[in-house]
């Protein structure tokens, strides 16, 4: 994977937090410490967004598709 070096602002008291991490060596540096944070946080909107966007979903109307499709699906399958 590439990386892309970028210049960011932020506030003084995180990154002393960041700093003693990486003294007391839980992330090798400031950059893996960041790219992991941000990692982390975008997987957690993501799995957000799927729980919002499941919960929009009709669990009898998509069960009932899904028995459907089940059966016309057996209906394909040969005998043995």
């Amino acid at each position: 994977m590439s990386h892309t070096k970028i210049a960011i602002t932020i506030d003084e008291r995180i990154l002393e937090r960041i700093d003693r991490l990486v003294a007391q060596k839980r992330f090798p540096s400031r950059s893996r410490a960041f790219q992991l944070a941000v990692e982390s946080q975008l997987e957690r909107l993501d799995r957000n967004r799927l729980a919002r966007e499941s919960a929009k979903l009709d669990r009898r109307r998509e069960q009932r598709m899904a028995d459907e499709g089940a059966s016309s699906d057996l209906e394909g399958w040969p005998e043995y």
